[in-house]
């Protein structure tokens, strides 16, 4: 397959499709190309790939004498990559075509079509399941035939299965079997056009979470500008538009966030070099003709300005916040984004930990995104005091803002309780076995130790909370203080959260002296490191003795050393370590296999040792539970260490892809 990935976030890739005529950047957009009628170079406005109807072409004799002579490319005039889809669409729209499968996959490679489709049968939603698995059933047998069929086409296989989350899955499963390059996701245009977005979230979901990551996924159809995102983020590569010009025909200009109609227009709406030169009013003047070229010109503008964004969100890190700031462009869109806390879980395993970009809170709807459910699961990594004082939170890195403590507080004490613990003449003692939590939101429990870390020292959110924030982060410190034999909590965390009633608190408490916390380097080290690479790491890493090494800009700890040797870097950027060979080492002594092991085969060995980066089809085996952006031993078959270095991709995919790197390696020399 020949596909790689080069940046993720969400579950979006920015990824490189080669073909034989050109590579494909995704996520793409694939404009429509209508055979013998096309006027706009659509490579002009950013087009790398294009899609057009093998179908309409055999079915009209002197297109499809062109074609067999000259070639699909030559007939609609574009030199990149040509899609062909097999006639389904007129399947779905007459319920009859007149061609077979085997001949229309034949008849796509032999005009040069770079990705050909097999005739697939697209069941529209909402029919009788009986109707819906005995299409499935067909269009399986379809799939496996055009392999038999094709010789060196690269094929599309659509998944199917209507409105039915199981169908779309096993459909998904059986085509991942099989040989194929690209996997569109088909028939939910409807779903698109009756703005049943939720229900869209569903059949993507249910499709691209059985699909081979190693493929990029089509969604056919979507072509609106104010879907992309999403549909990117939850692991769609490539689009199809036809929109561009019917929208123009219909007098309707394409925008990120919905559609507008020329009729109601005063000002044209963007900076594109259509809206720069005419007004509504001149557009609404001239011909017909003239004026649908036009706007199909702005909505193309558009449309891959869009796709554009979306890349460079990948790249940055922030993606999630476009979507939020595009399903607030119509109310059902915003519905599908909360439909996405049901695949939290899915999501969070493909979204890498680290990223360039701060979490911006915009709602409530950023509470379910999966940097949230990842934090709240590292934090069962940390080892329990036996006390816990919950504080409100200050400027950031709140740890460097203590000199204005709470004064006043209230104190839950369990069965077990210490006396050591709670008396009131050793506050110092009592901070000791103590852990310290900041209670904000998004994330609800930050432990001091931990304020430096991402993303919870890279968050903004506003002062006035929201009440599903507050609601949330009160079901939050419920589980959380769960564990506690004494609870201190300011007055003002009570207030905020609402937390009197619900932690049947009602007696208050103050300590005898002022406050004085200061966090320990040493627990602070430790808990990154429980944090970062599991419960039990930060004493594997840093047992004995450590030299911790600060930057004099900053006064944060930069490097920890065991006498002159490096174990590990504390990267500025996000506060998690960046290993050195001794912290390598010390962590593959500590950490069971395979956890948090790339495991490469003999011929990688010696590239390995070198230094040299690993590629995924060297990898034989590694740790299911690798995120993109984290640090990776990277080891033999007999877990002999032979080098590290930072995960490329995440354990599913590095198993699943045999193009591009896996790892980009630090050091070797093991």
């Amino acid at each position: 397959m020949n596909f790689e990935i080069k940046y993720k976030d969400a579950r979006g890739r920015l990824g490189i499709l080669k073909t034989p005529h050109g590579n494909i950047k995704t996520p793409a957009l694939m404009p429509v190309i209508h055979p013998g009628k096309q006027t706009i170079n659509v490579k002009d406005y950013g087009a790398e790939v294009v899609i057009t109807n093998a179908y309409l072409i055999y079915k009209n004799e002197d297109l499809r004498e062109i074609a067999i002579k000259e070639g699909v490319h030559k007939l609609i005039n574009f030199d990149g990559p040509v899609v062909t889809d097999s006639g389904s669409f007129q399947l779905s729209e007459y319920g009859d075509v007149q061609v077979s499968n085997q001949q229309i996959v034949e008849f796509q490679e032999k005009i040069g079509t770079d990705i050909g489709t097999s005739l697939d049968i697209p069941t529209p939603p909402d029919v009788k399941r009986e109707r819906a698995e005995r299409e499935l059933e067909i269009t399986l047998q379809r799939a496996a035939e055009s392999l038999e069929v094709r010789d060196e086409l690269m094929l599309n296989s659509v998944v199917q299965g209507s409105t039915y989350p199981d169908l779309r899955s096993k459909c998904a499963d059986e085509l991942g079997k099989m040989d194929f390059e690209v996997h569109p996701i088909g028939a939910v245009v409807p779903l698109m056009e009756s703005y049943r977005y939720k229900e869209l979230v569903e059949v993507v979901m249910a499709s691209v979470s059985h699909l081979p990551d190693s493929r990029p996924r089509h969604l056919m159809g979507a072509g609106h500008p104010m879907i992309f995102s999403l549909a990117v983020a939850m692991g769609c590569d490539l689009f199809d538009s036809a929109a561009y010009i019917l929208y123009a025909e219909d007098d309707r200009l394409l925008m990120p966030n919905g559609t507008l109609k020329l009729e109601k227009l005063h000002e044209m709406p963007c900076s594109c070099e259509v809206c720069t030169k005419y007004t509504p009013e001149e557009l609404r003047q001239m011909k017909k003709e003239d004026r649908v070229e036009l706007l199909a010109r702005h909505n193309l503008m558009v449309s891959f300005a869009e796709i554009r964004q979306i890349r460079q969100a990948i790249i940055d890190g922030s993606l999630w916040e476009l979507v939020e700031q595009r399903c607030r462009a119509h109310p059902f869109l915003l519905e599908a984004l909360r439909s996405l806390k049901n695949f939290t879980q899915d999501l969070e395993k493909y979204d890498p930990p680290y990223k360039k970009s701060a979490f911006f809170y915009s709602g409530s709807e950023s509470l379910n995104r999966p940097e949230v459910f990842r934090h709240l699961k590292r934090m069962e990594r940390i080892p329990n005091k036996g006390s816990v004082l919950l504080l409100p939170r200050s400027n950031k890195p709140y740890s460097k803002y203590l000199y204005d403590l709470p004064k006043r507080f209230y104190r839950i004490t369990g069965e077990k309780e210490n006396t050591e613990t709670v008396n009131p003449e050793s506050v110092e003692s009592q901070l000791e076995n103590m852990q310290v939590v900041v209670v904000d939101v998004p994330f609800g429990i930050i432990p001091l130790e931990l304020d430096q870390v991402y993303p919870l020292a890279q968050n903004e959110s506003p002062d006035d909370y929201d009440e599903d924030s507050i609601k949330i982060v009160n079901n939050i410190l419920q589980d959380y203080l769960k564990v506690f034999e004494q609870i201190i909590i300011s007055e003002e965390v009570v207030d905020t959260f609402q937390l009197k009633e619900t932690l049947q608190i009602n007696e208050k408490y103050e300590f005898p002296e002022p406050l004085k916390i200061v966090v320990s380097d040493d627990i602070r080290i430790k808990m990154i490191a429980d944090y970062q690479f599991g419960a039990g790491a930060g004493e594997g890493l840093f047992n004995e003795e450590v030299k911790i090494v600060k930057s004099r800009k900053t006064g944060k700890i930069r490097h920890v050393y065991d006498g002159e040797e490096l174990i590990a870097t504390l990267r500025a950027s996000d506060g998690v370590f960046v290993l050195a060979r001794e912290g390598a080492r010390r962590l593959h002594s500590f950490i069971p296999y395979p956890k948090n092991r790339v495991v490469v085969n003999e011929d990688a060995e010696p590239f390995a040792r070198e230094g040299k980066s690993i590629f995924a089809k060297f990898v034989i085996n590694c740790d299911i539970d690798i995120h993109a952006n984290e640090e990776v031993l990277i080891v033999n078959e007999e877990d002999q260490l032979l080098a590290f270095g930072k995960s490329v991709l995440n354990g599913k995919e590095i198993l699943d892809f045999n193009t591009g790197q896996a790892v980009k390696t630090r050091k070797g020399g093991f």
